[in-house]
């Protein structure tokens, strides 16, 4: 027996008991991350929860963004393969789970060979847990905070109902727990409970590693996302139009 279901009627029955919960319109959206529209039920566009986290300082990137381009590298240039590995890795991660195939006739050579050290990491940790999918890229929005996100990957994990955010990179930033923070309030204002939230960072080589993280949130963590919506929010109210 394969050790991977896709439970559609497990979670349809989660959902039917959170029907009374008005907090959230939902939306699936299985591609085309880049170009996402959160809308509230009233048809009012919100930012997604990365770019609503875009507020915050980023040292690490700024240095990073400076390094390369001390060593004559175009960091746009970088930042797109770096971004096209990524999205690979995330559809081959969901591919596995969900027992499909994907297509790799868009990616070099480079990228696809690169995600294939990204997919034997993840498959070493994989073999020592029981992942049974329930869902996957599902796009939500939250009338109440007014913003939007999209779940990599809901499971259970060894039998606890998990959100699963797949990370290709050197380091596990503030943000994304953040990040986490946001998705988890999602989920489970839509119904689906969780009981446990794990990063899954990839490296992208040898030299930088594999972590599996358990990820333990506060109320203080949706309470600073929160935050940043408004701060969002209020810069475009207060500088829109000006350059």
């Amino acid at each position: 027996m394969s050790r991977y279901r896709f439970e559609d009627d497990d979670l349809d029955a989660d959902i039917a008991t959170g029907a009374g919960e008005t907090l959230m319109s939902e939306l699936r959206l299985r591609k085309d991350r880049a170009h996402q529209v959160y809308k509230l039920a009233d048809g009012t566009k919100v930012p997604g929860i990365t770019t609503v986290l875009g507020v915050l300082n980023k040292p690490a990137l700024m240095k990073w963004a400076n390094n390369l381009g001390l060593e004559g590298i175009d960091s746009s240039k970088y930042v797109d393969t770096l971004a096209n590995v990524g999205t690979l890795v995330h559809d081959m991660v969901e591919a596995d789970l969900a027992g499909t195939v994907v297509d790799t006739s868009e990616y070099s050579q480079k990228e696809i060979a690169t995600a294939g050290v990204c997919m034997t990491k993840y498959r070493e940790w994989h073999a020592g847990h029981r992942i049974d999918l329930l869902d996957y890229e599902l796009q939500m929005v939250s009338e109440q905070h007014r913003f939007g996100g999209t779940l990599d990957i809901y499971a259970r994990v060894d039998g606890k109902r998990a959100l699963l955010d797949l990370k290709t990179g050197k380091a596990i930033y503030d943000e994304m727990i953040l990040q986490l923070a946001g998705l988890r309030h999602l989920s489970e204002a839509s119904g689906r409970m969780v009981e446990q939230q794990i990063i899954l960072r990839i490296g992208r080589n040898e030299k930088e590693g594999f972590e599996a993280r358990l990820v333990v949130l506060r109320s203080e963590h949706l309470e600073m996302v929160v935050h940043c919506v408004r701060v969002y929010e209020l810069r475009r109210e207060l500088f829109a139009g000006q350059a």
